[in-house]
Protein backbone atom coordinates (compact mmCIF):
# COMPACT_ATOMS: atom_id res chain seq x y z
CA UNK A 1 0.00 0.00 0.00
CA UNK A 2 2.94 2.34 0.58
CA UNK A 3 3.85 1.97 -3.10
CA UNK A 4 0.56 3.59 -4.12
CA UNK A 5 1.17 6.40 -1.65
CA UNK A 6 4.61 7.08 -3.14
CA UNK A 7 3.24 6.96 -6.68
CA UNK A 8 0.44 9.40 -5.85
CA UNK A 9 2.92 11.76 -4.17
CA UNK A 10 5.08 11.77 -7.30
CA UNK A 11 2.31 12.19 -9.91
CA UNK A 12 1.99 16.00 -9.80
CA UNK A 13 5.75 16.74 -9.81
CA UNK A 14 6.21 14.20 -12.62
CA UNK A 15 3.43 15.78 -14.64
CA UNK A 16 4.90 19.27 -14.15
CA UNK A 17 8.37 18.09 -15.19
CA UNK A 18 6.90 16.32 -18.21
CA UNK A 19 5.09 19.49 -19.37
CA UNK A 20 8.18 21.63 -18.88
CA UNK A 21 10.40 19.06 -20.59
CA UNK A 22 8.00 18.73 -23.52
CA UNK A 23 7.93 22.52 -23.92
CA UNK A 24 11.73 22.75 -23.84
CA UNK A 25 12.13 19.96 -26.40
CA UNK A 26 9.68 21.71 -28.74
CA UNK A 27 11.41 25.06 -28.14
CA UNK A 28 8.28 26.74 -26.78
CA UNK A 29 8.15 29.80 -24.56
CA UNK A 30 6.73 27.90 -21.59
CA UNK A 31 6.23 30.92 -19.35
CA UNK A 32 4.38 32.88 -22.04
CA UNK A 33 2.19 29.84 -22.80
CA UNK A 34 1.39 29.62 -19.09
CA UNK A 35 0.43 33.31 -18.97
CA UNK A 36 -1.82 32.94 -22.04
CA UNK A 37 -3.55 29.96 -20.43
CA UNK A 38 -4.03 31.89 -17.20
CA UNK A 39 -5.60 34.79 -19.14
CA UNK A 40 -8.01 32.43 -20.87
CA UNK A 41 -8.86 30.84 -17.51
CA UNK A 42 -9.66 34.22 -15.96
CA UNK A 43 -11.91 35.09 -18.91
CA UNK A 44 -13.77 31.82 -18.39
CA UNK A 45 -14.17 32.49 -14.67
CA UNK A 46 -15.50 35.99 -15.36
CA UNK A 47 -17.98 34.55 -17.85
CA UNK A 48 -19.41 31.90 -15.54
CA UNK A 49 -19.37 33.92 -12.33
CA UNK A 50 -22.91 35.34 -12.68
CA UNK A 51 -24.39 31.84 -13.10
CA UNK A 52 -22.48 30.57 -10.07
CA UNK A 53 -23.52 33.49 -7.89
CA UNK A 54 -27.15 33.09 -8.92
CA UNK A 55 -27.20 29.35 -8.18
CA UNK A 56 -25.47 29.68 -4.83
CA UNK A 57 -27.70 32.56 -3.77
CA UNK A 58 -30.89 30.69 -4.68
CA UNK A 59 -29.84 27.55 -2.81
CA UNK A 60 -28.78 29.60 0.21
CA UNK A 61 -32.10 31.44 0.32
CA UNK A 62 -34.15 28.24 0.03
CA UNK A 63 -32.09 26.48 2.68
CA UNK A 64 -32.13 29.39 5.14
CA UNK A 65 -35.86 29.99 4.70
CA UNK A 66 -36.68 26.45 5.80
CA UNK A 67 -38.32 25.60 2.49
CA UNK A 68 -36.36 22.36 2.15
CA UNK A 69 -37.29 21.25 5.68
CA UNK A 70 -40.96 22.00 5.04
CA UNK A 71 -40.89 20.16 1.73
CA UNK A 72 -39.16 17.19 3.36
CA UNK A 73 -41.84 16.99 6.06
CA UNK A 74 -44.69 17.19 3.56
CA UNK A 75 -43.18 14.61 1.21
CA UNK A 76 -42.01 12.54 4.18
CA UNK A 77 -45.58 11.41 4.76
CA UNK A 78 -45.55 9.68 1.39
CA UNK A 79 -41.94 8.52 1.40
CA UNK A 80 -42.20 6.86 4.81
CA UNK A 81 -44.19 4.06 3.22
CA UNK A 82 -41.21 3.26 0.98
CA UNK A 83 -38.75 3.43 3.92
CA UNK A 84 -37.25 6.67 2.63
CA UNK A 85 -36.31 9.15 5.39
CA UNK A 86 -37.81 12.60 4.84
CA UNK A 87 -34.36 14.19 5.21
CA UNK A 88 -33.25 12.56 1.96
CA UNK A 89 -35.73 14.52 -0.18
CA UNK A 90 -34.15 17.97 0.37
CA UNK A 91 -30.68 16.45 0.00
CA UNK A 92 -31.61 14.90 -3.36
CA UNK A 93 -33.01 18.19 -4.63
CA UNK A 94 -30.21 20.41 -3.36
CA UNK A 95 -27.62 17.99 -4.79
CA UNK A 96 -28.83 18.85 -8.30
CA UNK A 97 -27.95 22.50 -7.72
CA UNK A 98 -24.92 22.61 -5.42
CA UNK A 99 -22.50 19.99 -4.15
CA UNK A 100 -21.31 22.15 -1.28
CA UNK A 101 -24.85 22.91 -0.05
CA UNK A 102 -25.72 19.21 -0.33
CA UNK A 103 -22.59 18.35 1.64
CA UNK A 104 -23.74 20.74 4.35
CA UNK A 105 -27.14 19.03 4.45
CA UNK A 106 -25.47 15.62 4.61
CA UNK A 107 -23.30 16.75 7.51
CA UNK A 108 -26.45 17.94 9.30
CA UNK A 109 -27.98 14.49 8.73
CA UNK A 110 -24.83 12.86 10.09
CA UNK A 111 -24.90 15.05 13.20
CA UNK A 112 -28.57 14.48 13.90
CA UNK A 113 -28.99 10.79 13.00
CA UNK A 114 -25.45 9.40 12.74
CA UNK A 115 -23.43 8.11 9.84
CA UNK A 116 -24.69 4.53 10.19
CA UNK A 117 -28.37 5.49 10.21
CA UNK A 118 -30.66 4.82 7.25
CA UNK A 119 -30.72 8.55 6.43
CA UNK A 120 -26.95 8.87 6.78
CA UNK A 121 -26.19 5.88 4.58
CA UNK A 122 -28.75 6.89 1.93
CA UNK A 123 -27.42 10.43 1.90
CA UNK A 124 -23.83 9.26 1.48
CA UNK A 125 -24.74 6.94 -1.38
CA UNK A 126 -26.86 9.64 -3.04
CA UNK A 127 -23.94 12.08 -2.84
CA UNK A 128 -21.66 9.59 -4.56
CA UNK A 129 -24.21 8.36 -7.13
CA UNK A 130 -25.46 11.73 -8.39
CA UNK A 131 -24.06 14.95 -9.81
CA UNK A 132 -24.89 18.62 -9.42
CA UNK A 133 -26.74 18.80 -12.73
CA UNK A 134 -27.73 22.44 -12.90
CA UNK A 135 -24.39 23.66 -11.58
CA UNK A 136 -22.45 21.64 -14.15
CA UNK A 137 -24.73 22.65 -16.99
CA UNK A 138 -24.58 26.34 -16.13
CA UNK A 139 -20.83 26.35 -15.64
CA UNK A 140 -19.76 24.20 -18.57
CA UNK A 141 -22.34 25.38 -21.07
CA UNK A 142 -21.77 29.02 -20.13
CA UNK A 143 -18.02 28.64 -20.51
CA UNK A 144 -18.36 27.41 -24.12
CA UNK A 145 -21.49 29.49 -24.84
CA UNK A 146 -23.86 26.59 -25.54
CA UNK A 147 -27.43 27.87 -25.70
CA UNK A 148 -29.37 24.81 -26.88
CA UNK A 149 -28.86 21.96 -24.46
CA UNK A 150 -31.06 19.48 -26.38
CA UNK A 151 -31.17 16.22 -24.42
CA UNK A 152 -28.64 17.09 -21.74
CA UNK A 153 -31.10 18.12 -19.04
CA UNK A 154 -33.55 15.21 -19.49
CA UNK A 155 -30.65 12.76 -19.60
CA UNK A 156 -28.98 14.24 -16.53
CA UNK A 157 -32.23 14.28 -14.56
CA UNK A 158 -32.88 10.66 -15.54
CA UNK A 159 -29.38 9.71 -14.38
CA UNK A 160 -29.94 11.57 -11.11
CA UNK A 161 -33.26 9.80 -10.54
CA UNK A 162 -31.58 6.47 -11.24
CA UNK A 163 -28.80 7.29 -8.76
CA UNK A 164 -31.27 8.25 -6.04
CA UNK A 165 -33.39 5.15 -6.69
CA UNK A 166 -30.31 2.92 -6.61
CA UNK A 167 -29.17 4.50 -3.34
CA UNK A 168 -32.57 3.93 -1.76
CA UNK A 169 -32.75 0.34 -2.99
CA UNK A 170 -29.20 -0.51 -1.92
CA UNK A 171 -29.49 0.95 1.56
CA UNK A 172 -32.93 -0.55 2.15
CA UNK A 173 -31.57 -3.95 1.13
CA UNK A 174 -28.55 -3.50 3.42
CA UNK A 175 -30.44 -2.45 6.54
Amino acid sequence: MKVLSYISDLMIPFLMLYIIGYGILNRRDIYNDFLEGAKDGLKTVAGICPALIGLMTAVGILRASGFFDMMGKILGRFTGILKIPSEIIPLSIVRMFSSSAATGLLLDIFKQYGTDSRAGLMGAVIMSATESVFYCMSVYFASVKVEKTRYTLPGALTATAAGVAAAIALVNRMI
